[in-house]
Order: structure tokens, then C-alpha cells, then sequence
């Protein structure tokens, strides 16, 4: 932290403590209400702050108890806002890198099970949506879906007394680069990926209704195929259900992404018998998706429900097939920019020569509600 702006690792610190901070976005208003760090408000003047406007920011009235940590895209025209207020007397930092630094913000939280031999830690890339999961039991660790640098799960793994011994993808990705095969060098733990020919890298594939032991606890694997062809989801100990972009708490995955027309269809009718499969499972599984459209707030509870309340939230599940198809497909909302590198480099299992935040930066648009 300068005194003029801070860093996203110092902002994380402060809402993971709950300090008191006012956070400013001066993004337009449509940018804001897509992609926001959480508990964020907006003043909609970043075209006068580009024009150099003196009073751009006069009419932007602020609590004056507490500091103020200006936002925008990219971490620049953020540093205006904060000079013209603290020209009026308010202790205002500018958020270095802005939102595109921020797609990287993380926390964590635990998720109960009341009848399992494990432990779950849900880590939130809180700036992106997404969710991958830490899997813990009797001193081994699986991570699910990783979105984050491989220390992030380590260190959380050594705090627990893990050790990381299994790597699980429940898709090939299209709105983030995978940190899997990353985490699985460091962690000497063994890669998997659900079975198909898109992956041109080494990793043991796996079938559908293949088990695997963490410590005392058993994931199955469920094929689950809609999203993409390849989709899985994870049972761990008829308890909890890892159901990466299928499922969500109110909504299920879009399978139109590298899709033409007529295979997005084929796909769709794949999904809601998928769909069909996991409402087979126990109404009290917890259900816990891969990503979530609402920013993640620093509260640490984890993003989650019962399979009984899934279905009572997503009206998609009731429809007839012919139905649920067609509603599906005119829902699909925009196409995630950027997806066909992302993907591109998640099947060589390759990583970009230059900030990976170029790629990712963006909201979350896996889901059709």
C-alpha cells in the first residue's frame, strides 16, 4: 500500500477482518451491476473523470468515519477519483489494477457435513465466481476444480495437516484458466480429468461410477454430460455433490459453448437427463456448484444447499425435455469473452505468456436460470 493506492492482497486482508471500508466503483453503471466486488457502491462518473473533469466527483457523497478505495477497469482512472477526494478531506485509495487485479481476490469457507469421514473447504475466487473445493480426511486431500494459484491450496492444506494427494476436474473450462495441472506438479498428487480425447496432456482419466479413497471418505464420479460432453460430477460419501457447471443453486449450465446450433440441442437434452440423475440422489445431498453469478462476500459462509432446495429454487427441473430444451436455449446468456483461448490453453494444459488476468477478467456466464 502506497499513499495513494492499495493492493488487492491488502483490500482482501481488510474484508476478510471485517474492517470498515467504503468501496467506490466509478465504472458505468452496467459494468458495475454485472461485475462488482461485493458490498461495493457505484458512482456512475467515469467518462467525466476521463474528460478531466475538476468536479467530477463533487457530487458523490461519502461516509467520512471510514477510508475510501476508488475502482474502475483497470486499476488507472480510479486514481483520479481518489485525488479529487481527498482534495475534499477523505482518506481515499485507489485499488491498484483495478477489477481486472481484483478477478483474483479470494476467501474460504468450511462446509459442514454431519455424516462424512471428511472435511470440505470451499475456496472462493470471489473476483471471478468461481469455486473449487479442498477435500480433506485422515491427514490426505483432493481439490476440486483449482481456479487459483497452487499456494492458495497448499497453504490451506497445511493448515489443516493435509497433504494434497488427488487433483480433480469436473470439465475441460471455458471462463477460467485451470490451475490443475499446476497444482498436481507441486503437489506430487496425481491429475484427473473425466475421460475424453480434448486434454493433450497426461493425466488418468476417469469413467463414470469410478470411486476413489481420501483418507476414510469415497468420491464417486457421475457422469453428468450437458455442459460440456465430458461433465462430471463428484458424490463424496452420499453427503455432498460436487457438481461443477451443471447444477447450481438456482440454475443449470449452458451447453451451448463450442457448440454449433444443432449440437447445443443435443447437448441441452444430454443436460436434463444429467439433471435427472442428480434428482435421483438424496433430497439433504448438498449441492455445491463450480461457480456462482452473485459477488462472493467475505463472510465465510459457504455457497451451498440441499439438493431439496435446488429444486424447489430452479424451475428448469420441472420442465418436460422438449420444454427444458427449448427454454434453455433461449436463455443462453452472452458468450464469456475470451472462452475459445481459455479453452484452447486448458486442452494443451498450456498457460499464457502474459497476465493471465487479461483472459479471465469479466463476470461469470456459465449459468441459464
Amino acid at each position: 500500500m502506497s499513499e495513494t493506492s492499495l493492493t488487492v492482497e491488502t483490500l482482501r486482508e481488510m474484508l476478510n477482518q471485517g474492517q470498515p471500508v467504503t468501496l467506490l466503483d466509478v465504472r458505468h453503471a452496467h459494468e458495475w451491476a454485472e461485475w462488482a466486488i461485493p458490498g461495493s457502491v457505484n458512482a456512475d462518473v467515469y467518462d467525466a473523470l476521463k474528460a478531466n473533469d475538476p468536479a467530477a466527483m463533487a457530487g458523490v457523497e461519502l461516509p467520512g468515519d471510514r477510508p475510501v478505495v476508488t475502482v474502475c477497469g483497470a486499476g488507472v482512472v480510479s486514481q483520479l477519483a481518489a485525488k479529487q477526494l481527498r482534495g475534499r478531506g477523505l482518506p481515499a485509495l485507489s485499488l491498484t489494477g483495478g477489477m481486472k487485479a481484483w478477478s483474483l481476490a479470494w476467501n474460504s469457507a468450511a462446509v459442514p457435513l454431519l455424516h462424512s469421514g471428511a472435511r470440505i473447504i470451499q475456496v472462493r475466487r470471489a473476483g471471478k465466481g468461481c469455486l473449487s473445493y479442498l477435500v480433506g480426511s485422515q491427514g490426505q486431500a483432493a481439490v476440486i476444480d483449482p481456479a487459483l494459484s497452487p499456494e492458495v491450496y497448499l497453504d490451506l492444506a497445511q493448515e489443516q495437516g493435509w497433504a494434497i494427494s488427488h487433483i480433480f476436474e469436473t470439465h475441460i473450462h471455458a471462463d477460467h484458466l485451470s490451475r490443475a495441472r499446476q497444482l498436481a506438479e507441486r503437489a506430487g498428487a496425481v491429475l484427473h480429468l473425466p475421460a475424453q480425447e480434448r486434454a493433450t496432456f497426461p493425466f488418468q482419466p476417469i469413467q463414470d461410477n469410478a470411486e476413489f479413497i481420501i483418507g476414510a471418505a469415497r468420491l464417486a464420479a457421475l457422469h453428468t454430460p450437458g455442459h460440456t460432453g465430458e461433465s462430471t460430477s463428484y458424490l463424496l460419501d452420499n453427503q455432498a455433490v460436487f457438481t461443477g457447471d451443471t447444477l447450481f443453486l438456482t440454475s443449470v449450465g449452458r451447453p451451448d459453448l463450442e457448440a454449433a446450433a444443432a449440437e447445443s440441442q443435443v447437448r441441452a437434452r444430454l443436460l436434463y437427463h444429467s439433471l435427472r440423475r442428480l434428482l435421483t440422489l438424496a433430497p439433504a445431498t448438498l449441492i455445491l456448484p463450480g461457480h456462482t453469478g452473485d459477488p462472493i462476500l467475505f463472510d465465510g459462509k459457504p455457497i451451498a444447499t440441499s439438493l431439496a432446495e435446488v429444486s424447489h429454487q430452479t424451475e428448469l427441473l420441472h420442465l418436460p425435455e422438449d420444454a427444458f430444451v427449448e427454454t434453455v436455449l433461449t436463455r443462453i446468456p452472452p458468450t464469456p469473452p475470451n472462452h475459445q483461448r481459455i479453452v484452447e490453453l486448458n486442452e494443451a494444459g498450456l498457460w499464457p505468456d502474459d497476465d493471465p488476468t487479461n483472459l479471465e477478467a469479466g463476470a461469470n456466464r456459465c449459468a441459464v436460470a
